[in-house]
């Protein structure tokens, strides 16, 4: 029997919504497997703001198993939506494709050269691909075959039967103005500001009003599969229907019992499902704030049409990018999980939803900003394995690198992300060189190979080619600077000659760190680890100096990689003949 009651975690959100839905499935069906939903439209690339839809839903699903609980995370594939506009930056396809506006998802051709079948499976894979790689258990449904095969049937009689309540609900908010939040397919998604969007059939769908009154089924036409149609007449007796195509012309009468070439509008077909499959938790983007948003009239049809509850719905808030290089982009920059699990390891990526409640925001970062996450997320391992971590942090990290199914798998020795990152620029693909580097980061423990560090090492790699700009990426010289080396001054060339001096004797990070920013104290009459407290504010200033002249007789620019790492990577023959020995 599973054991009730709260989680010793009881400090994280996700505990407080397992036990908020535990109870609630208790009071629906007791005894039931508990159901949490998700739903994502395959229109094109599913994006970060997207994967808050799944992840959500997923850590309750997932802290209720730890429990001994059943649970269903149902993830809807709303792919049998109307395909509404050609999207931007999507390689293989062209305007040829706008003919298809109206049709099904799934009677789109996919992009050239994928091997899917249609456009809905091109943009589903990617998404499963992620999503098994995050560990997120689902079950897909396919709202194609549900729709197709008659699974609906019923329900969609029965909205049909009911059509003035629906007409009279939904006329309740006709009158109000429109939701200003931004929809989903209404506008690109920048860099600054990835929307969480309502998922499937929320954008801009007609709800089914015509000249001879309100329907709330939508036929795909049998002339050209589009949904530009219009119901003429329905008889409830013998669920005769007639409709045209404002498209091509095309009419036909057909009877509902029997016809599966169409579906509900949007905001009756999101109840009937949560009806249908008795959804008892599903979150929704923030647009469900507003009045006559698909949440909040769906929580009036359920109940009143279709005999079902409304789920606990949380709200939740957009997921923003920072600083996706466009080159690294080709489909107009909007970055989908797929691309984030190309430069950071899934535990990462799983612990920026599970640390911030759902009504939070927060950015997922594609540029520098990667590295000071890492750099946390490392100090939070560390604090873990140390018992030294908040009751909070503990339960997020616990739920980024583990589900009810087990651990993850991680890389076996986690060196530091900006480290990793520096080699692999450095070494440009070079395996045996980063082998030697990474090595000699600890002589003491040097690595056997570099499958210690994947797949952080290769993530890191990723990160440095598809997004840093080649002109910030590190080229050594070859050659020394003879110029800048003959303008140097005494204090100048003493500096190096001390460096050089301790090469050898401190060749690991740690002895390169301490040698590097010693040689200024030095220079200045104090000893080599002397503490900041102990040292006059100039020291600073000469260790920037100091520096500043490193980077530029080995790398020809200001800045560069950490100095430690970049003298690793450049051997200390190299280093004596650049700078000058």
């Amino acid at each position: 029997m599973p054991i009730v009651g709260q989680s010793t975690e009881t400090t994280d959100w996700v505990s407080r919504y397992a036990d908020e839905v535990i109870e609630e499935s208790e009071r629906r069906t007791p005894g039931k497997p508990v159901v949490v939903a998700s739903g994502l439209s395959p229109s094109g690339p599913i994006h970060l703001g997207n994967l808050r839809e799944v992840m959500t839903p997923h850590l309750v699903a997932d802290e209720i198993r730890r429990r001994g609980y059943e649970v269903r995370h149902l993830i809807s594939w709303d792919d049998y939506d109307r395909y509404r506009k050609v999207p931007n930056g999507v390689p293989g396809i062209d305007e040829s494709w706008a003919e298809h506006i109206g049709r099904p998802l799934t009677s789109v051709p996919a992009p050239k050269g994928s091997p899917h079948p249609n456009w809905a499976e091109h943009f589903k894979s990617a998404m499963i691909d992620a999503l098994a790689e995050l560990g997120v258990e689902f079950d897909g449904i396919s709202q194609t075959e549900q729709y197709t095969s008659g699974v609906y049937r019923e329900q969609i009689l029965h909205a049909m039967r009911h059509r003035a309540d629906i007409d009279a609900i939904l006329d309740q908010y006709r009158t109000k103005k429109a939701p200003t939040g931004k929809k989903q397919g209404q506008k690109p998604v920048d860099e600054a500001e990835l929307e969480a969007a309502e998922g499937s059939g929320a954008a801009a769908e007609d709800d089914g009003t015509g000249s001879a009154g309100y329907f709330p089924y939508k036929p795909y036409c049998g002339g050209c599969n589009k949904d530009l149609t219009t119901v003429t007449a329905y008889d409830d007796d013998i669920t005769e229907l007639t409709y045209t195509c404002t498209e091509c012309g095309f009419s036909e009468t057909v009877r509902l019992s029997e016809f599966n070439r169409g579906k509900l509008v949007w905001k009756v077909d999101w109840p009937m499902r949560w009806a249908y499959e008795g959804v008892v938790f599903e979150p929704s983007g923030v647009d469900h704030s507003s009045p006559g948003s698909s949440f909040q009239v769906g929580g009036q049809i359920v109940g009143s049409i279709f005999g079902g509850k409304q789920p606990i719905g949380p709200m939740y808030a957009f997921v923003g990018i920072s600083g996706m290089a466009k080159m690294s982009s080709s489909r107009g920059g909007v970055p989908t999980p797929g691309d984030a699990l190309k430069i950071m390891e899934p535990q990462l990526l799983r612990w920026l939803y599970a640390r911030r409640r759902p009504n939070q925001s927060f950015k997922i970062a594609f540029d520098q900003e990667i590295q000071r996450l890492y750099d946390e997320w490392d100090k939070l391992n560390a604090k873990v394995a140390d018992s030294t971590a908040l009751p909070a942090d503990i339960a997020a990290h616990s739920r980024a690198v583990r589900t009810a199914a087990g651990e993850l798998p991680k890389t076996p020795r986690p060196m530091p992300y900006r480290t990793l990152a520096s080699v692999a620029d450095i070494t440009a693909g070079h395996e045996d060189q980063a082998l030697r580097i990474l090595s000699d980061l600890d002589p003491t423990n040097p690595l056997a190979s570099l499958d210690e560090v994947r797949p952080r090492y290769d993530k890191a790699e990723a990160w440095i080619n598809t997004q840093v700009p080649a002109e910030q990426r590190t080229v050594v010289r070859h050659e020394p600077d003879v110029e800048l080396l003959k303008s140097l001054d005494d204090q100048a060339r003493e500096s190096l000659r001390l460096l050089m001096d301790g090469l050898d004797s401190n060749w690991s990070l740690d002895g390169l760190t301490h040698l590097v920013y010693g040689v200024p104290k030095v220079q200045a009459g104090f000893p080599p680890d002397a503490t900041p407290k102990e040292l006059p504010p100039e020291i600073k200033s000469a260790q920037r100096s100091f520096f500043a002249l490193l980077y530029h007789l080995l790398v020809g620019r200001d800045t560069g990689p950490r100095l430690p790492t970049l003298l690793l990577a450049v051997g200390a023959d190299r280093v004596r003949k650049l700078l000058g020995a």
